[in-house]
């Protein structure tokens, strides 16, 4: 009998050791604290109610000084053009102010907890863009400033951007609140949500046909399917057709539109034209075959966006054998302007050996679906990212929303940062720490009052600098 009960214990002791031993990279089964205690341990050392807190850390420039040095390194003739973006409005001073805010940011408490960041969050940022397919995609989908750092800075940027958002609409203040709180509520219930889910469920999240019914966002739906109805329209060919002529051999080439368009010296093209054999090789291997049925046509400067106006970007036109165009931009990679403020709260700043690279692989690891010809590439000792130009893409202008559609833009925005967000930290430690109760709503939106005040207050000293004549400024570009 005791012969019997030791071959036994022996067995069973044979059974219960791992066959298998632990792999670098993959989970250890039901090892430790679970993700979710964890999460709300994190309360205890940062009280969710600490959100409010806005505290600016010393050595805070002035926003002219702010903008003068964010400026550095840009193509000077067209600075007048990003400092006359930046003065037209409050909301339109955040959109290229992402530096100063993370310098702002490094004062109120962090979590600890890290996520690949959109680093430029703002109501804005989110957008339409077509798949593989021609199906429309809604997602973020600008990554310039695209870092691994502290989650709570992408959600107070978005919910302070809601809040100078409905200002600039014309809402109330109790609507632009709701805003900014309906976000974070959005963020904190995906993510509960995604912590339910098998992983891999959790990973494909939010199908675009069900993100209106999951956000509660029913009034918004007009609004996505107009904006959806341009996107199908704005197209590499349709850009194409406005902006260039057929030249006597056949192909075709860039019109000047300037100041927002003009061709450039052939030097310079050829030298733009050339990067793109090194881009070759950062793409998927498979579209490599599809890249080769594209002739380059012409290369073209064109300015871009708010923060990025004066960064060096261009449009490259191609032609594959029917005459059929497909634009790619080449936009030039800068160092992320939250790298100087990460150490300050206990992230390392990243040490990019590519800052294109960078740009692409933040982008994929946010997006369900990513560009399928993004890529980086260098030219003249500089460094790019490359992506399809006009690839179907549409946006909701925040800014011109009705009021009683502010609070449904919230709730979208901050289901889809959410769902970015798990791609990177796990749903089930951001979860515990949210938790079921509205404490973090509450505390991100009063946040993102003060933090918009402070805002206006910043924008209203870059206006009385260019009214003074200390910076350039050229309006309506």
């Amino acid at each position: 009998m005791g012969g019997t009960e030791a071959t036994m214990t022996e067995q069973r002791t044979r059974d219960e050791s791992p066959r298998i031993p632990v792999v670098p990279g993959f989970a250890r089964w039901g090892a430790g604290r679970s993700p979710k205690a964890s999460g709300k341990a994190l309360r205890e050392r940062v009280p969710r109610s600490s959100h409010a807190s806005l505290t600016l850390p010393p050595g805070r420039p002035d926003a002219v000084r702010a903008v003068e040095e964010s400026n550095r390194g840009r193509v000077p003739g067209l600075t007048p053009i990003r400092v006359g973006r930046m003065a037209a409005t409050p909301f339109a001073f955040l959109r290229g102010a992402a530096g100063l805010m993370a310098h702002d940011l490094t004062g109120p408490p962090v979590t600890g907890v890290g996520a690949q960041l959109c680093g430029d969050a703002h109501a804005a940022n989110f957008g339409l863009y077509g798949d593989a397919r021609g199906s429309l995609i809604i997602d973020l989908n600008d990554f310039d400033e695209t870092v691994f750092g502290p989650w709570e800075w992408d959600l107070k940027r978005l919910a302070t951007s809601l809040v100078l958002a409905g200002r600039a609409a014309g809402a109330d203040e109790d609507t632009c609140r709701r805003g900014a709180y309906d976000a974070v509520g959005a963020y904190r219930r995906t993510m509960r949500l995604l912590a339910r889910l098998p992983a891999l469920d959790a990973w494909n999240a939010i199908a675009d046909e069900e993100l209106v019914s999951h956000t509660d966002a029913r009034d918004l739906a007009g609004t996505l399917e107009r904006v959806s109805e341009k996107a199908r329209n704005n197209t590499s060919a349709r850009f194409a057709a406005r902006s260039t002529e057929e030249c006597p051999d056949g192909s075709r080439r860039f019109v000047d539109a300037r100041p927002v368009l003009r061709r450039v010296p052939d030097a310079e093209a050829a030298a733009v034209a050339a990067g793109l054999g090194g881009y070759l090789s950062t793409v998927s291997e498979d579209r490599v075959p599809l890249l080769a049925r594209y002739a380059i046509q012409d290369v073209a400067f064109r300015v871009v966006g708010t923060g990025s106006v004066g960064t060096r970007s261009y449009v490259v036109l191609l032609l594959d054998h029917r005459g059929e165009p497909l634009v790619l931009q080449v936009k030039e990679a800068r160092p992320s302007v939250l790298a100087p403020h990460l150490p300050a709260v206990g992230f390392d700043a990243p040490e990019a050996a590519h800052e294109g690279r960078r740009v692409v692989l933040g982008q994929k690891r946010m997006q369900v679906v990513s560009d399928i010809l993004l890529g980086w590439a260098d030219v003249d000792g500089r460094q790019y990212q490359v992506r399809q130009f006009r690839n179907r893409k549409g946006s909701v202008d925040p800014a011109a929303l009705p009021a009683d559609q502010v609070d449904d833009y919230g709730r979208m925005t901050g289901a889809l940062l959410a769902r970015a967000h798990a791609h990177s930290a796990d749903p089930r430690l951001l979860a515990g720490y949210c938790g079921k109760n509205d404490q973090l709503d509450e505390a991100v939106a009063a946040f993102a009052v003060t933090y918009a005040d402070r805002t206006e207050a910043d924008h209203a000293e870059l206006v009385r600098a260019v009214k003074a004549g200390r910076l350039a400024a050229e309006f309506g570009v």
